[in-house]
């Protein structure tokens, strides 16, 4: 199984709670539709283990797929494409890493 890991920072300027209301009510309900994807989970960092120093990132998103061709598919429908540019106009330089489980 593939696991699409999105490392993020928000945009100067852009609110959290603006974002934060933005993924529960847009992007967390659309992509979770998504027959591509098994999971997705969207996280808030917190900080860092042992409690010295800020973490790297605001934002960790996490899914699970069942198809990697397959959301790229998925993501060219007008919903999607929507939701990815809406997500760009939040995200700052966000990093889209693709995972393997060992």
């Amino acid at each position: 199984m593939t696991t699409l890991v999105v490392l993020f920072n928000l945009k100067p300027g852009v609110a959290v709670a603006a974002y934060e209301s933005w993924a529960r009510g847009t992007d967390l309900p659309i992509v979770r539709k998504l027959p591509s994807v098994k999971q997705f989970r969207v996280l808030r960092c917190a900080g860092l283990l042992g409690g010295g120093g800020k973490p790297p990132y605001q934002y960790v998103e996490i899914l699970e797929l069942t198809s990697a061709e397959q959301l790229g598919s998925e993501v060219q429908s007008p919903e999607m494409q929507r939701v990815v540019s809406e997500f760009a106009g939040f995200a700052d330089a966000p990093s889209f890493i693709v995972t393997e489980e060992l």
